[in-house]
């Protein structure tokens, strides 16, 4: 008997070591829309999701008027959609509007808000390079250790409700394999189970850290597009400052300094930092 709630003991200490980020990681996603699964499907399934018949027509009339080829009439359509609620595919769509209207900067502005709903769609992805080609302003990017780029880009092929279900998944797969390895009589089994066992829990905490990423990217959004046509980067958050260095529409800034609400102090991925009047730029 004692033996047998020593093995309880354990496993309950095992569980809770694995539940904990997955339980956290679930709850973060609760707020967020889960664009990444909405954004497979098709639209007028898609549409009923969100809102039910009434949103249907209007995203079906937005998705007409593109389709005609009148896109002001579906860029404000797409518009009204998304202030009821944020979804990968609306901003997708409407990015596309902004580019056949040749405004790159804020089609650019619309992929990127779609791809931090939905990081491993690879449309949006490509039709974000498009519109990155059309820009001035050509940032040379510090390049990451190459351990950081694969985490990176590990961490990017899903968003964070497809890492909190996934981690769950593996947490539930370590159940198995922690009542497999404690009570089998086999020790092939045992060890089989144990083996499986740590590598579920590896990966359920690997993954509910990936979602815990993802949603701290949604809540604290920390980059922003330049809108106007062009913009002078001062040293300091004021007119009289030193002018550094122009930036062009459609350039991707990230913002350091957000204290202020007419000027934010940005940063670009080659290192150089200043700032800029926050009419200018457009959070992502």
């Amino acid at each position: 008997m004692k033996t047998l709630m020593n093995k309880f003991a354990l496993i309950y200490l095992l569980l809770s070591i694995a539940a904990a980020p997955s339980l956290r990681a679930q709850e973060a996603t609760t707020e967020s829309p889960a664009a990444d699964t909405l954004a497979a499907l098709p639209a007028e399934h898609f549409a009923s999701q969100v809102q039910g018949d009434t949103l249907a027509v209007s995203k079906a009339q937005a998705d007409s008027a593109y389709i005609r080829g009148d896109y002001a009439s579906a860029i404000q359509s797409y518009e009204l959609l998304l202030a009821t609620g944020e979804a990968a595919m609306l901003y997708y769509n409407l990015g596309n509007c902004y580019y056949k209207t040749d405004d790159i900067a804020r089609a650019i502005l619309n992929y990127e808000r779609a791809l931090l709903l939905s990081p491993g769609n690879a449309d949006i992805r490509a039709n974000l390079e498009i519109a990155r080609a059309k820009t001035v302003d050509k940032i040379e990017i510090i390049p990451d250790v190459f351990f950081v780029s694969w985490f990176k880009s590990l961490m990017n092929l899903l968003g964070s409700d497809a890492w909190a279900r996934l981690g769950l998944t593996f947490f539930f797969l370590l159940l198995a394999c922690a009542f497999l390895f404690f009570f089998s009589k086999r020790v092939s089994l045992k060890k089989t189970g144990f083996a499986l066992g740590l590598c579920c829990l590896v990966l359920s905490i690997l993954s509910n850290v990936f979602a815990k990423v993802q949603k701290d990217k949604l809540v604290d959004r920390r980059e922003a597009i330049v809108l106007t046509p062009s913009v002078t980067v001062r040293s300091t958050p004021a007119e009289s400052g030193t002018s550094l260095f122009i930036l062009h529409e459609g350039c991707k800034v990230g913002i350091k300094d957000d204290s202020m609400k007419a000027w934010k102090e940005i940063s670009l991925d080659d290192g150089k930092v200043g700032w800029i009047p926050a009419s200018s730029i457009e959070t992502i």
